[in-house]
């Protein structure tokens, strides 16, 4: 897919995978819209992508670990652009991001489920007019290989809270909404995938969980450049990829009635009445 004059949003793009998938698309020709919460990141950010000779991305400044962060953010894109042409939704935290203790967001869910699965589920379903109206389009879901089936009976991991767990479960959401999405915008020309970029990139999250790094940012990147604006998945919806390979998730992901149940409870937990 050719750039140029194509509107992009990235969520989590001041830093690590989601800055590096800014720059290459900035240089591609096409219009960038980076967020995060840090407006000097930002700056440093948009100064090297205008020093390189490309257009300066537009910064949207938002806090993901509110539900309120996520719409203001989707008002604030709907507001300003007319159409969007490549949804990534790359922001989340670790495992041990703000430490190992449960934490949650400012409606009182667990915050790696908020941040990392919850916030992106509203901002998607708030963006798709946008993105209905410039099909063909693409969503692109960051998740990871480590994932963990829900319990539907303790989502928030009241008991027994582990952030290994908080983490891989709220990945293991975002797939399941990858899916269930596919089929819901078939015949629409909005195709939504979801990936395991890299394992171990050198991004500030695996740092902070005192983790080696054994990938680049730059290989998790091109992962995700692959299907932003990869040809070959161009008709492709509704898969999981590792890196560039199509590839399985947790076998959770294809039981309909797990996707159903989460569903029910993510348009309760959003205030969305339908989607």
């Amino acid at each position: 897919m050719k750039m140029d004059g194509k509107t992009v949003l990235i969520t989590g793009s001041t830093d690590g995978v989601g800055r590096y998938v800014a720059a290459r698309l900035a240089a591609d020709g096409a219009k960038v819209l980076i967020h995060g919460r840090d407006k000097a990141r930002a700056k440093t950010l948009a100064d090297e992508i205008r020093g390189r000779g490309h257009d300066a991305p537009i910064f949207y400044q938002a806090d993901l670990s509110s539900l309120a962060g996520a719409r203001q953010l989707a008002e604030a894109v709907t507001a300003d652009h007319k159409r969007l042409d490549v949804f990534i939704s790359n922001a989340g935290i670790g495992s041990r991001t703000l430490g190992s203790e449960r934490r949650t967001s400012a409606e009182g869910h667990e915050l790696r489920f908020a941040v990392n699965y919850l916030s992106g589920f509203l901002l998607t379903y708030l963006l798709l007019p946008l993105l209905k109206a410039s099909a063909p389009s693409r969503i692109i879901n960051v998740a990871s290989l480590g994932q963990h089936p829900l319990d539907f009976d303790d989502v928030m991991l009241a008991k027994g809270y582990s952030g290994t767990r908080a983490y891989a479960q709220s990945k293991l959401a975002q797939i399941m909404f990858t899916i269930d999405l596919a089929a819901e915008l078939k015949g629409s020309g909005v195709m939504v995938n979801a990936l395991h970029p890299a394992t171990y990139m050198n991004t500030t999250m695996v740092r902070e969980g005192g983790i080696t790094p054994i990938s680049t940012v730059e290989q998790g990147g091109e992962a995700i450049l692959h299907l932003a604006v990869g040809d070959d998945v161009a008709g492709k919806s509704g898969l999981f990829f590792n890196g560039m390979q199509q590839s399985q998730a947790n076998p959770q992901a294809y039981d309909e009635a797990a996707r159903q149940r989460l569903r029910t409870l993510s348009l309760e937990l959003t205030g969305l009445t339908s989607a």
